[in-house]
C-alpha cells in the first residue's frame, strides 16, 4: 500500500477497536478490491471471518476473489453453508474455480455442497477442462447477441443483462445453434443508427480461441492483438465463454515464473517464496542439483584422463575456469534468446536451419573477437607480468604455441556453445517438453565438458602429447 492508503487502512482498524461498524463498512466500500483484500489479509486470522461479514454482498465478492488462498480458507471455515452459496452466486465463475483450486479437498467437498446445483454443474465443467487450457481460465459470463437484432435492442439486452457479466466492452453475435458468427464493440453500438441490424455493422473476421488451447498461447494471442478478451468456442465453433485481459495478464505471469525456475534448475511451483516451506523449496532444488552433479562427472573423467598431459603442462590447467565460463556464457546467451523466440511464438520449427546458420554467423565473429582479446590477455597479462610459462625452462615459442591453443579453443567453443544452446531449446519443443528446462544450467553442463574435450584435443595436436 501506498503512503495514503497506509493511513486510511490506520483509520480503519481504528474504526473497528472503536466498533463502529456502520463508518467502517462505508469507509471500505470505497476502496478498490484489491487494497481491500490487502487490507483483510493482514487481520489476524481470528478476526478475518467477523470483519469480512461487515462487507457488502457485493462487494465481498469482489474482496474476496483478490484474497489469497489461505485467507479464503480461514474465511470459508467462518461461514455457513448459506452463505458459501450466496458468496458463489456472486463470485464469477473463473474466479470460484481458480479458488476451489486452491483450495483443500475438505473445503472444497463444503463448497461444493453449499452450491446451487446450476453453479455446481457451471463449476463442473469448467474443471473438467485441463489445467493449462483455455478453458481453465475463461468465464462464462459473457453478452451476446443476434444478428436479426437493432442496435437499440442489443442496448437494451446489453442494460438488462450485462451487469452481472465480466466484461460488456464487446458483445459477441451468434446464431440459434451459439456459433460464434461476429463481433461488435459497444463503442459501434453507442454510435451506429438505432434501427440498424447488427449483422449489417458486426464484424465477421473474428480472432478467436478453442477451449483446450494453451492458456499461454491465448494469452499471447490478446496481447499480439491488443484485445480486451478473447472469445473461446469448442470444437463446433459455439461460443463458450471468454478469457479477458485480466487472466491473460495472470497467465503470462504464472508462465513467466515457471519459465524463470525452469532457467534456474528449480522445478516450478504455484506458491509464493515467503508462503514455500524450507521442505518443499529444498524439494524443488534438489533433483535438478542431483542431475546437474552427476552429469557434470564427465568433465571430471576427461580431466582424469589427460591427467598425465596435465602433469607436463601444468598451465593448461589456468584455463580451465575462463574456457569453461566463455562456452557457457556463449551458450546460455543462444539458448535465452532461443526460449524466449520460441514462447513469443516468434521462431517456429520449422526456421530451425534459418535460425542456426544465423546463430553460427554471430558465433564465429563473437569467437574472432574473444580470441583476439584472449591472445592479448594470455600474451600480455598471463605470461608478461604474470610471469606464467609452459615448463620451468618455458621460451617465447612455446609461450606462443599456448596462446594459440587457448585462442583456438575458445573460438571453437564459442562456435560449438551457441549450436547447442541453439538446438536444445528447439529439440525440447520439437519432443513436447518445455524449452525452458535447456536452459542456462543444463546448457552450461554439457558445454563445459565439450570445451574440454575441444581442448585437450587441440592441445595434444599441438603440443603432442
Amino acid at each position: 500500500m501506498n503512503e495514503t492508503k497506509q493511513t486510511e487502512a490506520r483509520e480503519l482498524l481504528d474504526l473497528l477497536e472503536l466498533r463502529q461498524y456502520p463508518a467502517f463498512m462505508r469507509r471500505i466500500d470505497e476502496w478498490n478490491p484489491v487494497d481491500a483484500a490487502e487490507f483483510l489479509s493482514e487481520l489476524p486470522c481470528e478476526r478475518l471471518p467477523m470483519v469480512f461479514r461487515l462487507l457488502k454482498k457485493d462487494t465481498a465478492a469482489e474482496v474476496f476473489a483478490e484474497m489469497e488462498p489461505e485467507q479464503q480458507s480461514v474465511i470459508i471455515e467462518g461461514m455457513t453453508d448459506r452463505e458459501i452459496g450466496s458468496m458463489l452466486d456472486d463470485l464469477f465463475v473463473d474466479d470460484a474455480v481458480d479458488m476451489l483450486e486452491e483450495m483443500p479437498a475438505g473445503i472444497v467437498k463444503r463448497i461444493m455442497k453449499s452450491a446451487t446445483p446450476e453453479t455446481r454443474a457451471e463449476i463442473n465443467r469448467f474443471l473438467a477442462y485441463p489445467e493449462d487450457s483455455a478453458g481453465s481460465v475463461m468465464t462464462s459470463e459473457f453478452i451476446d447477441l443476434k444478428s436479426e437484432m437493432t442496435c437499440q435492442t442489443a442496448i437494451e439486452h446489453i442494460r438488462q443483462h450485462g451487469l452481472d457479466k465480466e466484461t460488456v466492452y464487446v458483445a459477441y453475435v451468434t446464431d440459434t445453434a451459439r456459433v460464434l458468427t461476429g463481433v461488435v464493440p459497444l463503442k459501434s453500438l453507442l454510435f451506429a443508427d438505432p434501427l440498424t441490424k447488427i449483422g449489417d455493422i458486426m464484424n465477421e473476421d473474428v480472432i478467436f480461441g478453442y477451449t483446450h488451447d494453451d492458456r499461454e498461447e491465448v494469452a499471447n494471442t490478446i496481447s499480439h492483438y491488443d484485445i480486451l478478451a478473447l472469445p473461446i468456442v469448442d470444437k463446433e465453433k459455439r461460443l463458450v465463454g471468454l478469457v479477458t485481459v485480466d487472466d491473460a495478464l495472470d497467465v503470462l505471469e504464472t508462465e513467466a515464473t515457471e519459465d524463470i525456475e525452469k532457467m534456474a534448475a528449480i522445478l516450478p511451483t504455484d506458491k509464493p517464496y515467503m508462503r514455500t516451506s524450507v521442505w518443499e523449496t529444498y524439494k524443488k532444488r534438489i533433483p535438478w542439483l542431483l542431475l546437474l552433479m552427476i552429469s557434470a562427472t564427465f568433465t571430471g573423467a576427461i580431466i582424469t584422463h589427460y591427467e598425465s598431459a596435465i602433469g607436463t603442462y601444468a598451465i593448461l590447467t589456468v584455463f580451465f575456469p575462463m574456457l569453461m565460463d566463455t562456452g557457457g556464457n556463449a551458450g546460455g546467451q543462444s539458448s535465452v534468446t532461443i526460449i524466449r523466440g520460441l514462447s513469443l511464438g516468434e521462431i517456429e520449427l520449422r526456421d530451425v536451419l534459418r535460425v542456426l546458420w544465423k546463430e553460427i554467423r554471430v558465433a564465429a565473429i563473437c569467437g574472432l573477437t574473444l580470441a583476439a582479446a584472449t591472445f592479448i590477455k594470455v600474451m600480455v597479462i598471463d605470461f608478461r607480468f604474470q610471469r606464467l610459462t609452459v615448463l620451468e625452462n618455458g621460451d617465447v615459442q612455446n609461450n606462443l604455441l599456448i596462446a594459440a591453443i587457448i585462442c583456438i579453443t575458445v573460438f571453437c567453443a564459442i562456435i560449438v556453445a551457441k549450436i547447442v544452446g541453439t538446438l536444445l531449446p528447439i529439440g525440447a519443443k520439437r519432443i513436447g517438453l518445455d524449452p525452458a528446462v535447456m536452459a542456462s544450467p543444463f546448457i552450461t553442463t554439457i558445454v563445459d565438458t565439450v570445451v574440454l574435450i575441444i581442448y585437450f584435443t587441440i592441445a595434444s595436436n599441438i603440443l603432442h602429447f
